[in-house]
């Protein structure tokens, strides 16, 4: 069935909808119904209208002080139908574990598109800033998870991610991605010294599928002073093996 467009802009009710909820930023819980509306490039009318739908579903909720924020409907549904439910769950006595022996942060991505996003984090007390925010995105080269991930992906993958690549930052050239990728495949493991913070070091290992490809990646983030490579790296490797053998069994 096709979804007809009836706005000025060409856009479907289904594309408005997915503006909507893809407005509200990492880390906001709720925004004001004026800003929602601008953040999603919506008409005030427009974004009033299906907030009021959205949230006789459950899907969003409004408070009577023009507040909107995600339903605890949208909630349940993504967690329960996510295809990373079953590498959370796999992962978590793993991430446990190595939390536990290094008491470091630990965090599991997956790939998508030229980004890692981050499906689950363990932090400790007083421990490092870890950006690696649940639900949030890196791009690959900026961090050791994104690298791992785009490392050990078919290389005509790799191709089409480098020939897209540009820093909006200018500060690495693709020649550098390109060997950074070559390390990590040829190493097993990827690091980044100082590039999200400064003052931190992080590592990540690729979990493989029995093609030898990356369907995620186990990371830490540690104090530069803390960095220990021979012992966290096996560390890493070691679970990320278990998180395979527990995503075949199932």
């Amino acid at each position: 069935m096709t979804v007809l467009a009836n706005s000025p802009s060409g856009d479907s009710v289904v594309d408005r909808i997915v503006r909507l909820i893809s407005a509200f930023p990492q880390d906001v819980s709720a925004l004001q119904l004026s800003e929602l509306a601008q953040r999603a490039g919506l008409p005030l009318t427009t974004t009033h209208r299906l907030v009021g739908q959205l949230a006789a579903h459950g899907l969003l909720e409004a408070s009577p002080g023009g507040m909107v924020r995600p339903g605890l409907r949208l909630w349940e549904l993504v967690n329960r139908t996510s295809p990373t439910l079953a590498l959370r769950q796999a992962a978590m006595p793993f991430m446990e574990d190595i939390q536990q022996v290094l008491n470091q942060n630990v965090n599991l991505a997956v790939l998508d598109g030229w980004e890692a996003l981050f499906v689950e984090r363990l932090s400790r007390r007083g421990s490092v800033a870890n950006r690696a925010q649940v639900a949030g995105r890196m791009p690959v080269h900026v961090s050791s998870a994104g690298l791992a991930l785009m490392a050990h992906q078919e290389k005509a993958v790799q191709n089409d991610y480098l020939e897209q690549f540009a820093d909006p930052a200018g500060k690495i050239t693709t020649d550098a991605v390109r060997v950074l990728l070559g390390e990590a495949a040829h190493q097993g493991f990827a690091q980044l010294k100082g590039v999200v913070d400064p003052d931190t070091w992080g590592i990540a290992v690729p979990v493989l599928n029995r093609r030898k490809r990356a369907v995620a990646s186990l990371g830490v983030v540690v104090p530069l002073r803390e960095m220990r490579l021979q012992a966290l790296v096996p560390a890493l490797q070691t679970a990320a093996r278990g998180i395979a053998r527990q995503l075949a069994d199932r």
